[in-house]
C-alpha cells in the first residue's frame, strides 16, 4: 500500500473512532464527516502524532470547508494517532472543539487543493 492509500486508511479508522467515541453520525460530504444526533455538523481530521520523517504531525483545514462549518455552528473531531506497525492504529488523544474556538489560523495556498487554502495547526495547538 503506498503512502497515501496508507493515510486514507489510517484516517478512516480514526473517523471510525470518532464516531463511535462521540455518537456521530457519518455524513459524507466535502466539507463534514459527521453529524451529532441534532444535525450540527462535524468534521473529523487526524494526524500521525510523528510521520515517517521525524516531523510532528499537523492537522490541515481548509479554508471554504471552514467557512462552511462556521456558518453551520459546527465542530471539528481531532484525533491523533501512531502507527506502531503497518496493520495497527493506536489513537493516542482526541478532542471535540467548536469551530468557533480554534487558534488563530493563517490560511495560505492549499497545494493540491489549489481552488482551496489552506491552515496546518499543530497538535500541541489543540491540546
Amino acid at each position: 500500500m503506498n503512502r497515501s492509500k496508507r493515510a486514507n486508511h489510517y484516517g478512516t479508522i480514526c473517523e471510525k473512532r470518532a464516531f463511535k467515541k462521540y455518537g456521530l453520525t457519518p455524513a459524507r460530504a466535502s466539507w463534514k464527516d459527521a453529524e451529532f444526533k441534532n444535525g450540527k455538523p462535524v468534521e473529523i481530521k487526524s494526524t500521525m502524532l510523528v510521520h515517517a520523517d521525524g516531523n510532528p504531525g499537523t492537522f490541515k483545514l481548509y479554508d471554504t470547508a471552514h467557512s462552511r462549518l462556521r456558518r453551520m455552528d459546527g465542530s471539528y473531531a481531532f484525533v491523533v494517532y501512531r502507527t506502531p506497525d503497518s496493520d495497527r492504529v493506536d489513537v493516542l488523544k482526541t478532542k471535540l472543539i467548536h469551530s468557533s474556538r480554534l487558534p488563530r489560523l493563517s490560511w495560505h495556498g492549499g497545494g493540491s487543493h489549489r481552488d482551496m487554502r489552506q491552515a496546518k495547526v499543530g497538535i500541541s495547538e489543540i491540546f
